[in-house]
């Protein structure tokens, strides 16, 4: 039996693509890649998860490299545990920093959670106590993984279900210190700060005005889901298993009015639809970046 060997991309430049601008994109899922072959290339964007590409070739490869020819790429980490108390995992770190250099992703982001201990890898992105010294160590693995990527690193904000006594700072100050000490951009996930508003009992609107938008580089749309608590309350699910729900809309466009556009991505996980109606979130996506498009920006329009 022949092993395959990862290719060494250690020496290889790293470069990314100049900004997509106010465009729409969507979740890359293999069993949409027939139908997306089958039509024109569009002026949207694919993001795929980094640890799916982490083997040496085969059919995953041979999909994105297929999507990649005709489409910016963003790339989205889920398992780099940027805010473990562990040090990052040299070898994953490697392979994600090998994925940048094999496709020259437009975008590439990571989530503020944790998600591993010792040698296990959780399938959860789990929340963090906003502390001095949780800062400090969230601040060194950014600083880690943007020193091996050569290029800014866009940090997602998490949907959370529980929240720490010892947190000292609120979550928009501390997401926004991180973005400071770093120089990192922002990943800004709207349906993230409806659950977390819903979960916990705050204002989204109030979250979104103390955000700092300037920093951010891309926005995620999703799904949830709707559960009730052990007390019988309303507990809402980051699912990725929907569409997107209307009271996320309104947060968008208000995001959008007031942010100006930038590429904007419809997360569709599991239950996966039919490719037109992915295509259809991300068509009214882009109606809302072209209503707030700044005048004499002319330009390709479609979604992805």
């Amino acid at each position: 039996m022949t092993t395959a060997i990862a290719p060494d991309m250690s020496a290889v430049p790293l470069r990314y693509s100049a900004s997509l601008g106010g465009v729409a994109g969507t979740s890359f899922k293999p069993e949409h890649l027939q139908a997306i072959l089958s039509t024109k290339p569009q002026r949207g964007f694919f993001e795929v998860h980094a640890e799916n590409y982490m083997g040496a070739g085969g059919p995953p490869h041979r999909a994105l490299e297929a999507i990649r020819r005709d489409h910016p790429v963003s790339l989205h980490g889920v398992c780099m545990s940027i805010g473990g108390p562990q040090p990052l995992d040299k070898a994953h770190l490697a392979r994600f920093r090998g994925l940048v250099a094999r496709y020259q992703p437009a975008l590439v982001s990571e989530h503020l959670a944790w998600s591993t201990h010792e040698t296990s890898f959780f399938n959860d992105l789990l929340p963090l106590p906003y502390t001095a010294a949780t800062l400090r160590n969230v601040c060194d693995h950014i600083d880690q993984v943007q020193d091996a990527i050569r290029r800014p690193l866009l940090l997602e904000n998490p949907s959370t279900y529980v929240a720490f006594r010892e947190s000292s700072m609120s979550e928009t100050d501390f997401i926004r210190t991180v973005a400071e000490r770093t120089g990192c951009g922002l990943l800004l996930d709207i349906n993230n700060v409806f659950v977390s508003a819903t979960n916990h009992g705050f204002s989204a609107l109030d979250y979104l005005a103390d955000f700092p938008l300037s920093r951010v580089g891309e926005i995620h749309l999703a799904g949830h889901a709707e559960q009730a608590d052990d007390e019988g309350d309303l507990l809402l699910i980051d699912s990725h298993d929907g569409p997107v729900a209307d009271a996320v809309w309104k947060l968008y466009e208000i995001v959008i009015q007031r942010r100006a556009p930038v590429p904007t991505l419809i997360e569709w996980d599991s239950k996966i639809p039919d490719w037109p109606v992915l295509q259809a979130e991300a068509a009214a996506a882009q109606a809302i970046l072209d209503r707030y498009r700044p005048v004499g920006l002319t330009g390709d329009r479609h979604a992805a």
